[in-house]
């Protein structure tokens, strides 16, 4: 198995066993081997093939949901900016309008950083939670 499946294996159980009820989905294909055909059909059944790995259908007061782009290792160079790469540059630019779309998107870099990134979304109030501050009011 790969680091990248390892990771997200790791990140989607941490997801089950801590956030229970939230609603997420990981990118099947991450990873595997497909053949020609199924690589067709996948391709034909999504607008990207730069979608994120993860995707949290959880919204708080700031975002519309959490989308992670899972990396095993950083897709930045030492210095800064993103490294030369086809495919990181059209997942980064998915972020980008993913996040101009009002969702959070982010790089997630190993399983500790991922973590972070999803207890630090799930701490904020959701949207649900100021519905029921305003009804007790």
């Amino acid at each position: 198995m790969k680091p990248e499946q390892r990771l997200q294996l790791s990140v989607c159980e941490y997801l089950r066993l801590q956030y229970p009820n939230v609603i997420f989905t990981s990118d099947i294909g991450s990873g595997m081997k497909l053949t020609i055909g199924q690589a067709v059909q996948a391709k034909k059944l999504r607008s990207s093939r730069a979608m994120p790995d993860l995707m949290i259908f959880e919204p708080n007061h700031e975002y519309k949901g959490l989308f992670i782009e899972l990396k095993g290792t950083s897709p930045y160079k030492a210095k800064g900016g993103l490294k030369k790469d086809e495919h990181l540059q059209e997942q980064e630019a998915m972020l980008d309008l993913l996040s101009g779309k009002g969702y959070k998107a982010t790089f997630g870099v190993g399983f500790e950083q991922c973590k972070r990134i999803i207890d630090d979304y799930m701490k904020k109030p959701t949207k649900s939670h100021y519905f029921e501050i305003e009804r007790k009011s």
